[in-house]
């Protein structure tokens, strides 16, 4: 059984703007994001950090750390209904290659974040590589370094930052604001990888912050879930498409204390 001490990170994440949707609305028109990240947004950050195929990230909670505000910009998204004519498609309308529309982000952001890994049990083929220390130690490596990848909040438009941190460190914004529900809203997708199932899901779910903080459901305990598309899984083969943590850089002995 997995140690949930040696699996577990916390970091905070910050940015100027955020944006997150539902993305079953990405497609086009106005945006309005939610006040508070979802599941998803969270676990895209985690994955952003450190990821293998041979792990899932569970978010556990987050906190809010800064007040809520929002701001109204006008951005120029692609225009999704086609831009020119294409020797495939000749009677394609001519369109232009930009549309207007009027999105709403949360300005001025800052959360905690609790989260740790599990193994892909979907996964055996991967089961050579599950080293829970050597994982663990390569992502507390690489959020001391800021993330493997670029972080986003919500969207690519959004700029974000990670850092280490104590989670329930410092002064939040809403410490004393006791409870706030909120209705149903997005958690997150059932990817086929994670799932079994070659069916990509969208769950959703009914949310409490208290005093700031938001503790997640599970993904299999959310009970409303829309399918979206039938997905195959993804294949990964150790040396082929996939590089095992036993081969990432060297570890020191002071790592491994």
């Amino acid at each position: 059984m997995s140690d949930f001490r040696r699996s577990s990170i916390e970091f905070k994440v910050w940015g100027r703007f955020a944006l997150f949707t539902d993305p079953l609305t990405k497609i086009g028109g106005e945006k309005c994001s939610y006040h508070i990240p979802t599941y998803e947004a969270l676990k895209g950050i985690a994955k952003s950090i450190y990821w293998k195929p041979t792990i899932i990230w569970v978010i556990d909670e987050v906190r809010v750390m800064k007040r809520i505000r929002t701001q109204t910009k006008g951005t120029k998204p692609l225009n999704f209904e086609g831009i020119y004519p294409s020797e495939r498609n000749p009677q394609k309308k001519e369109t232009p290659p930009n549309t207007l529309a009027i999105y709403t982000f949360l300005s001025d952001v800052e959360y905690q974040v609790k989260a740790h890994f599990e193994w892909n049990m979907h996964r055996p083929e991967l089961a050579e590589d599950r080293n829970e220390s050597k994982h663990h130690i390569v992502a507390k490596r690489m959020l001391e370094r800021g993330g493997r990848q670029d972080i986003f909040l919500g969207t690519r438009d959004c700029q974000g930052y990670v850092e280490p941190c104590k989670f329930g460190s410092d002064e939040g914004a809403y410490d004393t604001d006791g409870e706030l529900a909120y209705g149903l809203m997005f958690h997150g997708f059932d990817y086929p990888d994670e799932t079994g199932d070659n069916n990509l899901r969208a769950r959703f779910w009914q949310p409490t912050m208290m005093n700031g903080v938001i503790r997640f459901s599970r993904p299999e305990d959310c009970k409303v879930s829309k399918l979206i598309r039938e997905m195959p899984v993804k294949k990964f083969e150790c040396g082929q498409n996939l590089l095992d943590v036993e081969k990432e850089e060297p570890l020191s002995l002071e790592d491994m204390t």
